[in-house]
């Protein structure tokens, strides 16, 4: 496992402060290692419903639907 070091400002940690204080996680690094996991699902909803939607505009779909579940991995 890699460790990274990022600067954020005191209104940030304050909230991961409280989530953690609240139980929402065991320590800081759950927390942030939950939100990158939540932003890359999004992401991969974001990239279906696009996609949805070209189909529904009728263009051409780019790409390969085996490449993009794999992102998800």
């Amino acid at each position: 496992m890699t460790t990274i070091s990022i600067p954020i400002n005191d209104k940030l940690n304050d909230y991961i402060d409280e989530q953690v204080r609240l139980g929402k996680a065991s320590s800081k690094s759950e927390l942030i290692r939950r939100a990158l996991i939540k932003y890359k699902e999004d992401e991969f909803i974001k990239a279906i419903l696009e996609a949805e939607q070209e189909i529904k505009d009728g263009k051409a779909l780019t790409g390969d639907l085996d490449e993009l579940a794999k992102g998800f991995e």
